[in-house]
């Protein structure tokens, strides 16, 4: 498989896979508007994750008693925190500046798989963690003006971004014996029901649904649990099928194009800074993740 070229299928679901992740940020900006962060991270969790209960139910008997508590971690920290810590920094955020940050996460799963998890790193992959870092910190200090003022809602992304690498380094360590699906439903559900719970009882949403303008950000909000998390999974794992996952980690590159390009027709400001800030956290992952060729084999 890794030897052949990827099918038109998988280029069509690559490019559809980074459009609904690359929307995400302006769903969140939307949502926003008629919604307070953490309901919006509520509402979220909770649709994303019933949504897929369906798909999961006969997933649960490959669960075992081991499994409970790391499956809650993942839940937690995989999509639980994070959302909130997008809903929150969203507040001062540009939706585009959010999408580029959030391509820090393969260079934070690196970080926390050499700190946590004692994994060996090359020398290339550290250059591409320093590439990294400096293109966050573009961001995390671009103004208007051109000089360096610090957006400390920027940090929250970043922490977020954490929150993911710790989750993937989680499941690669700790949950090696089930299906990245099984994971993902069975996390999200496990956390979607205190969602809802919160939700429910301490936020005014149901007196909310009676005003006639909650309704476009409601809708935004359920499309990016709907869509932009369960959909999202589908097509993610239908990728990984039928390639491999070095060609579905490629999104990684797609999504902060698709954020921007989304931002700026929302009327969102680019400054230069973002513009090196972006190129600069592009290719520390991209060099943090080439692989060395194979020496090839002349004959003699």
């Amino acid at each position: 498989m890794e030897n052949e070229a990827p099918p038109l299928k998988a280029w069509l679901l690559l490019g559809l896979l980074a459009l609904i992740w690359g929307s995400s940020f302006l769903l969140i900006k939307k949502g926003l508007l008629g919604f307070a962060p953490d309901q919006l991270a509520a509402i979220r969790i909770a649709s994303a994750g019933f949504v897929l209960l369906p798909f999961i139910l006969h997933r649960f008997k490959t669960v075992h008693r081991h499994h409970w508590w790391k499956l809650i971690c993942v839940g937690l920290v995989g999509s639980f925190i994070p959302a909130f810590l997008f809903a929150f920094a969203q507040t001062d955020l540009p939706s585009g500046v959010t999408g580029v940050l959030n391509t820090f996460t393969p260079l934070a799963t690196l970080i926390i798989g050499v700190m946590l998890f004692r994994q060996t790193v090359r020398v290339q992959q550290w250059l591409g963690i320093i590439i990294g870092l400096v293109g966050t910190l573009l961001l995390v200090t671009a103004s208007a003006n051109g000089a360096f003022e610090f957006n400390r809602y920027g940090l929250l992304i970043i922490a977020a971004t954490i929150c993911y690498g710790l989750n993937l380094n989680l499941i690669k360590h700790h949950i090696p014996d089930l299906g990245a699906l099984t994971i993902t439903g069975v996390s999200l559900f496990l956390v979607a029901p205190a969602a809802l719970i919160y939700l429910l009882i301490a936020t005014p949403f149901t007196a909310q649904l009676q005003q006639p303008e909650a309704w476009f950000p409601l809708g935004a909000i359920l499309l990016l649990g709907i869509v932009g998390t369960a959909m999202a999974l589908v097509i993610f794992n239908t990728v990984v099928k039928l390639t491999d996952t070095t060609f579905t980690s490629s999104v990684t590159y797609l999504i902060p194009i698709v954020a921007l390009i989304l931002g700026i027709l929302d009327g969102e400001p680019f400054y230069l800074q973002q513009g090196a800030g972006l190129a600069a956290i592009l290719t520390g992952v991209w060099i943090a993740n080439k692989r060395k060729r194979p020496p090839v084999n002349t004959p003699r």
